[in-house]
C-alpha cells in the first residue's frame, strides 16, 4: 500500500527538482549574480561569522577573499575561510543516493527509490513500535531556514517527537545558563567589545586557535588590556596573556566563587547595579563565604597571590569582559560554572556597556540559528513547546493544526542514544553531523548506532564514519551551493548564497526536505515552504514579540545590504536604523537594564561544585584534556581534511602533549609512539613533549577519529552536554602494555 502511494506521488515536484542532471540543489545560480562579478556571503565554518567576497567567472565561484568592510572580520580570514571553496571539490562527495544491499554494500539508486526506502522503512517502524520510535539528529551547520524546515517536517508532519542537534555537544550549557540567569538564551555582546575592554577574562577558551579572527579583534584593542586566561594548559592564548591561571582541571567553579568572595569582602561590588537589576545576591553572598583563599588555593592549585591579583584586576578594570567557550561548556558542571562567570559580571556591573559582558563564544557557524529556529530545544522563534499560547501562535503563523505541535520537549542527544540502547528508538535520521566520530565514548556510540533497524545519513560526503554505517545515504549540497541565513555568536544574521552548483544528483537539504514531505504525504502542510526566502518570512513572524524579534528585517537582501543584522531587530529598530545606520551595526543587549525574567531581573545562581567523575588512579594516572588542535582543523575534519593546504598546517596523525617530567618517568622521548588508554578504549599517538601541559595531565586534539575512544559519557545535569574535557587515562610506550582483553 505504501509503495503504491509513493509511486502515485512521484510527480511534478520530483521532476522539478531532478529535471536537469548536474544542476541540482536550488536550480540555476541566481541570475541576480552577474557572471563575472563579486558577491559577499558568510563563511560556513565557525560561528565567528566572517564575510567572504566570492569572485565569479562565467557565472560560477572560482575564488574568494575576506570582505574588507564587514563589521565582523574587517578584511581578515583564517585558513579555513580561505579554503572554503576548495573543500567542495573533494572526490568523496556524495553525488547520488546510496542504498546498502543485503551484502552490506552501497549501491547507487535514484531519488525515487531513495524516497521509497525512506518512507517505507520509517513508517513501518512507526507502525510497529509507535510514532516516537523514529528520531533525528541535526546540526548547527545548516542554514536557519533548513533547520526550521527539518524541525517542522519531522515534528509536525512525520509525528517524530525526539530530535536534537549536535549543538548539544558545544552550546547547550551556554543556552541553559543564559535562560536560567537572564530568562532567555541571549548572548549580550558584540565583537567590538574585544576592542573596548581594559580587562579581558577568557575561561576555558583558546581564542587564538578556536576563533582566530576574534583574537585579531583583541589585538586591535588600543587600551593595552589585561588578558587573563583561566586554563589548565598553556595554550597559544595563554602564552599571549598577561595572567595565566593554570588551574587544576574542572576547578574553575571553585575559583570563580572564591573571586566573588574577595570582591564582596573588599567592597568591590557595584551595589547600585545589583539592587536595580538582579535577584538572589544576598543568598549568593552568604554562600560564597565558604570559599576562603586557602580552600580555593588548595582546590585550584593556584597561589594565594595569583587569586588575589585576579580579583584586584577585575576590580580595577573600568570595562571588564568575561568570555567562555568549550572548556566551560563541555563539563559535568558546565551550567553552574557559566553562571559563576555571569555572577561576576552582574556583581561588578560589567554588562550592557561597551567592553563588558558575560559572553559565551559559539562553536558552529549556525549554532545560534539552531538554538532559536531548529525546533529541537525550542519551538520556532525561541518559543516553548509546553506553553499552549506559544503553540497556538506558531500554528497560526504556519497555517497548521495546533494539535500536530508536540506539547512536550524532545529527549536530548544523549537520551536519544540511550533510547536506541533501550530499544525505544528503532530508526534514526542523522543530518549533517558525524555521530560515529564525534559522540563521546565512541566505541559505545558505534555499537548503539549498529543496533538500529534503519539508519539514514544525509551529508555532503559518503565517506564519514557515520555515513559508512548507514542503510541509506542522501547526498546533500554544501555551503555556497544553496541559500539561506546563519546567525553568529554576536547574534548577527548573515546571508549564504548559491554561487556553485552541487555535484551530481546532490540536493540542498531544503529540497531534500521538500521531497520527503511530498513522499511522506504531508506536502500540503508545507505548501508555503517553497523557498528559503519564504521560510525566512515565516520565521520573522514566529519571532514577533520575542526577545529575538526580527520583524524589522525586510528579507535576505536587506541583511546582505546592511552587512548583517543583529537580533533583536524590530520594526521600531528598523526605523531607528534608517535614521542612524552606524549606531545599529554594533548592538549590545541589556544596555537599558531589563532582563527577560518576569521581574526584569537577572538571577544569581550557584551550587556546590561536583567532584571529577573519573579521578586518576594507579591504573589510569593521567587526566586527559581535549580541545582545538589547530586553526586549520575543524571538528571531525569532514571538510578540512579535503584541503591539501589545510592538511599541511597540522599533523596528519594524532599526537599527545606530555610533560617532560612524566615522559622521563615513562621512558618516553620526543616523537615516540605511545598507547593512550582509558576504561573505554585505546589509541596510538605520537608523543610531543612540552611544558604546555602540567605533570599528571595530557592533551590530545579533538579532531582525530580515535580521540573519542577514550572520553567518558558523563553529562551536565541541566544542559545534558557531554563532558569531553577530562577523564582518567594511562600512557605507555608501544609494546609496554598487555594486549587488550
Amino acid at each position: 500500500m505504501i509503495t503504491d502511494l509513493l509511486h502515485a506521488r512521484t510527480g511534478p515536484l520530483t521532476q522539478e527538482l531532478l529535471r536537469e542532471p548536474g544542476n541540482f540543489g536550488l536550480g540555476q545560480i541566481p541570475t541576480t549574480l552577474k557572471p563575472n562579478a563579486t558577491t559577499g556571503m558568510v563563511c560556513g565554518f565557525c560561528a565567528t561569522g566572517c564575510n567572504l567576497t566570492v569572485h565569479m567567472r562565467d557565472g560560477e565561484a572560482i575564488n574568494l577573499s575576506p570582505t574588507t568592510d564587514y563589521p565582523v572580520n574587517l578584511g581578515m580570514a583564517c585558513p579555513k575561510g580561505w579554503e572554503a571553496l576548495t573543500v567542495l571539490d573533494a572526490p568523496d562527495r556524495a553525488i547520488t543516493p546510496l542504498l546498502k544491499n543485503s551484502r552490506g554494500q552501497f549501491e547507487p539508486v535514484d531519488w525515487n527509490r531513495a524516497m521509497l526506502e525512506f518512507v517505507t522503512r520509517f513508517k513501518s517502524i512507526q507502525a510497529e513500535h509507535g510514532p516516537h520510535s523514529v528520531a533525528f539528529i541535526s546540526t548547527g551547520q545548516m542554514v536557519s531556514e533548513e533547520m526550521a524546515f527539518l524541525g517542522a517536517l519531522a515534528k509536525f508532519g512525520m509525528g517524530i517527537l525526539h530530535g536534537d542537534g549536535n549543538t548539544r555537544q558545544c552550546m547547550a550549557t551556554a543556552v541553559v545558563a543564559y535562560k536560567q540567569a537572564f530568562g532567555f538564551d541571549a548572548p549580550p555582546y558584540t565583537y567590538a567589545d574585544f576592542e573596548e575592554s581594559d580587562v579581558i577574562v577568557l575561561v576555558g577558551s583558546n581564542l587564538c586557535l578556536a576563533h582566530p579572527i576574534m583574537w585579531e579583534r583583541v589585538m586591535r584593542n588600543p587600551n593595552s588590556p589585561e588578558i587573563i586566561v583561566v586554563d589548565p594548559r598553556m595554550t597559544e592564548t595563554a602564552m599571549n596573556a598577561t595572567q595565566h591561571l593554570a588551574i587544576a582541571p574542572k576547578s574553575d567553579q571553585t575559583l570563580l566563587y572564591g573571586i566573588a568572595r574577595i570582591l564582596i569582602e573588599r567592597g568591590w561590588v557595584d551595589q547600585n547595579y545589583v539592587a536595580a537589576h538582579t535577584s538572589g545576591f544576598e543568598e549568593f553572598a552568604a554562600y560564597v563565604q565558604d570559599y576562603s583563599l586557602e580552600r580555593v588555593s588548595a582546590e585550584s592549585g593556584l597561589s594565594v597571590e595569583q587569586i588575589e591579583r585576579f580579583a584586584e584586576t577585575i576590580h580595577l578594570g573600568k570595562r571588564v569582559s568575561f568570555w567562555w567557550t568549550m572548556g566551560v561548556n563541555q563539563s559535568h558542571q558546565g551550567v553552574r560554572t557559566a553562571q559563576a562567570i555571569i555572577n561576576l559580571a552582574l556583581m561588578t556591573g560589567n554588562i550592557g556597556r561597551p567592553g563588558t559582558g558575560a559572553n559565551s563564544i559559539t562553536g558552529q557557524c549556525n549554532a545560534m540559528g539552531s538554538r532559536l529556529f531548529s525546533n529541537t530545544t525550542n519551538l520556532l522563534g525561541g518559543h516553548d513547546f509546553a506553553k499552549p499560547e506559544h503553540r497556538q501562535k506558531v500554528a497560526g503563523i504556519l497555517g497548521i493544526d495546533e494539535a500536530v505541535i508536540p506539547s512536550e520537549n524532545s529527549w536530548a542527544y544523549n537520551e536519544i542514544m540511550e533510547g536506541v540502547l533501550k530499544g525505544k528508538i528503532k530508526g534514526l535520521w542523522i543530518i549533517c553531523t558525524n555521530t560515529a566520530h564525534s559522540w563521546i565514548n565512541q566505541n559505545d556510540a558505534r555499537e548503539i548506532l549498529d543496533r538500529l533497524d534503519f539508519l539514514v545519513v544525509q551529508d555532503m560526503y559518503h565517506s564519514t564514519e557515520t555515513a559508512q554505517m548507514a542503510d541509506l545515504v542522501l547526498p546533500a549540497a554544501g555551503w555556497a551551493e544553496k541559500e539561506g541565513t546563519f546567525i553568529n555568536s554576536e547574534r548577527r544574521i548573515g546571508v549564504v548564497k548559491k554561487v556553485r552548483k552541487a555535484p551530481g544528483q546532490a540536493l540542498s537539504d531544503f529540497n531534500i526536505f521538500r521531497l520527503i514531505a511530498h513522499h511522506w504525504g504531508c506536502g500540503e502542510m508545507f505548501a508555503k515552504w517553497s523557498s528559503p526566502a519564504a521560510v525566512f518570512d515565516m520565521l520573522k513572524e514566529c519571532s514577533r514579540g520575542m526577545p529575538c524579534d526580527i520583524t524589522g528585517i525586510e528579507g535576505h537582501a536587506h541583511v546582505d545590504r546592511a552587512g548583517g543584522i543583529q537580533w533583536p531587530f524590530t520594526e521600531v529598530q528598523r526605523t531607528q536604523a534608517e535614521q542612524n545606520t552606524d549606531e545599529m551595526k554594533e548592538r549590545r543587549l541589556f544596555e537599558d537594564g531589563p532582563f527577560y525574567h518576569s521581574d526584569g531581573r537577572a538571577k544569581f545562581l550557584f551550587e556546590d561544585p561536583r567532584p571529577l567523575t573519573e579521578k586518576p588512579s594507579s591504573k589510569y594516572p593521567f587526566i586527559l584534556l581535549t580541545g582545538r588542535g589547530s586553526a586549520s582543523q575543524w571538528h571531525t575534519q569532514t571538510r578540512t581534511s579535503k584541503s591539501a593546504v589545510l592538511r599541511k598546517l597540522y599533523p596528519e596523525q594524532p599526537f599527545v602533549e606530555l610533560s617532560p617530567v612524566d615522559a622521563k618517568s615513562l621512558g618516553v622521548v620526543q616523537n615516540d609512539q605511545v598507547l593512550v588508554s582509558s576504561q573505554r578504549g585505546k589509541m596510538v599517538a605520537t608523543a610531543f613533549l612540552t611544558h604546555n601541559v602540567q605533570p599528571g595531565q595530557i592533551f590530545i586534539p579533538m579532531h582525530y577519529e580515535a580521540t573519542n575512544r577514550l572520553t567518558d559519557a558523563v553529562f551536565d545535569p541541566y544542559s545534558k552536554q557531554p563532558s569531553y574535557k577530562s577523564c582518567a587515562v594511562a600512557v605507555a610506550p608501544i609494546g609496554a602494555v598487555p594486549a587488550r582483553k
